[in-house]
């Protein structure tokens, strides 16, 4: 066996089998692991996918939400265990890979249509 082959037969083990199909324009829910001293809670964050990189092990999306009139973006890499789930709420209309151009627009001009010929 080559190099190769022997990383994806590790990173394979790592993989979760539970992420949905995400895609740019989405408005995602992801459940986000947080450990204070020794409990350890959920925290939703709630936002539009802007990104996607990668693939395989290494795959993240970025995720925006406006949050007391400040955007805010988190950066989450799909296959962590600190992501304990991922809901898609509503597919989103785009004709773009990359949606930075959101982070210039503000209030009603951020909007996206929703897409109903991919299920949920």
């Amino acid at each position: 066996m080559n190099a190769e082959a022997i990383i994806r037969s590790i990173e394979a083990e790592h993989l979760k089998s539970d992420v949905p199909e995400i895609y740019v324009g989405d408005t995602v829910e992801v459940g986000v692991r947080i450990t204070e001293g020794n409990k350890e809670r959920v925290q939703p964050y709630k936002g539009t996918v802007i990104a996607k990189q990668n693939g395989g092990i290494n795959e993240t999306i970025t995720v925006r939400k406006i949050f007391q009139g400040v955007g805010v973006e988190r950066v989450f890499l799909l296959h962590s265990p600190m992501i304990s789930k991922i809901k898609v709420e509503r597919r989103g209309k785009v004709r773009r890979a990359k949606l930075y151009y959101l982070r210039d627009r503000v209030g009603k001009a951020t909007r996206i249509k929703q897409r109903f010929d991919r299920p949920i």
